[in-house]
């Protein structure tokens, strides 16, 4: 805030995860709005899930305006009550064909099967795009590259193009005999595993009665901290993605899949909206943590474009300003040079 008070830009997007407002009752949030009053900014919060503009997640954002989405959502999450006049949505009032929301297979069924142990940096795409996403994804490159020589465009027209950090951090080899007992079925998880009950209060524990099985390393097959995470309630640990589904939110240490391994970095990338043609650096970790604290490609490109618009006096007096026809998809978006 004292960077803000010191440049004093014409415009300020500050952006952060839902759970800021369910810290302390918003007081981040509430200190961060009553600063830029007291700066004399016209100031405005607003929530949007990434769902909502192309993407398979609910990764609910905090973003001062105003774009409406252009997609369905599944629900995944949900904001505090006393914030949920700041959703950014289409009034109930108003008619409007939203796209249908996007689920997993749309984002990733075209990418080539890898295992556990795959790592290698670049590789050769083995099908063609079968989604709208897909082929819009592996094209978009000019606005995240910047412009081409004519020697550079000649070169790429005569080469394959080539899919880039489908790889995925290597589990341990009793992590790896743990996701082998996981059924490949829509929502298994470690409760599925040998020894583990589930009460009638929704609390996993081992099994009293039976002996706690081993694996070969003398470790035990269930860890102790995923039956006491979220006190035993949660369905996440060694949760499997399935193709219908969205995911609540794309972290720095990513799921496992439907195939035994963790989604790969060029996953967890489309899953973010990062076009194909994104490369990241450093190790695995270090690019799984790229992806996770980044803001989703498609929201703050819809963030983008509503502020030009504001800049250019192309958005009036509502807060709420509606995108263009399939702009999650376009190239060339309505308004701009």
């Amino acid at each position: 805030m004292d960077i803000i008070q010191f440049l004093r830009p014409k415009y300020v997007c500050m952006e952060n995860v839902l759970d800021i407002l369910k810290f302390a009752d918003a007081t981040l949030a509430r200190y961060a709005i009553s600063r830029l009053i007291g700066m004399h900014y016209q100031s405005k919060l607003g929530i949007m899930a990434a769902g909502c503009y192309g993407l398979p997640q609910f990764r609910m954002r905090k973003l001062p305006p105003f774009p409406l989405p252009t997609h369905g959502a599944i629900v995944k999450n949900s904001c505090p009550l006393a914030f949920e006049l700041n959703l950014v949505g289409w009034s109930d009032s108003t008619a409007v064909q939203l796209e249908t929301p996007i689920v997993l297979e749309d984002i990733l069924s075209d990418l080539p099967k890898v295992g556990n142990t795959e790592d290698r940096d670049e590789m050769p795409y083995v099908k063609a795009p079968q989604t709208e996403f897909q082929r819009y994804i592996r094209t978009f490159s000019s606005e995240v590259q910047g412009p081409k020589s004519h020697a550079a465009k000649s070169k790429s027209k005569k080469s394959k193009p080539k899919l880039y950090d489908h790889r995925p951090l290597a589990l341990g080899n009793d992590n790896y005999l743990r996701v082998l007992q996981i059924p490949k079925k829509k929502g298994a998880n470690f409760r599925d595993l040998p020894g583990v009950i589930v009460g009638s209060d929704n609390v996993a524990k081992l099994d009293p009665t039976k002996e706690r099985v081993l694996l070969p390393s003398g470790r035990p097959l269930v860890l102790d901290c995923v039956l006491t995470y979220e006190d035993g309630r949660c369905l996440r640990p060694f949760g499997r993605l399935w193709w219908d589904e969205v995911v609540g939110t794309v972290l720095t240490c990513p799921n496992i899949r439907m195939q035994d391994r963790l989604l790969t970095v060029r996953e967890s990338a489309r899953l973010q909206g990062f076009p194909d043609s994104y490369r990241f650096r450093g190790t695995v970790k270090d690019r799984y943590r790229q992806i996770g604290n980044a803001v989703a490609v498609p929201v703050g490109r819809a963030l983008g474009y509503a502020l030009a618009m504001a800049n250019l006096n192309k958005t009036g007096n509502d807060p709420l300003m509606a995108l263009p026809p399939k702009f999650a998809f376009s190239h060339n978006i309505e308004g701009t040079p």
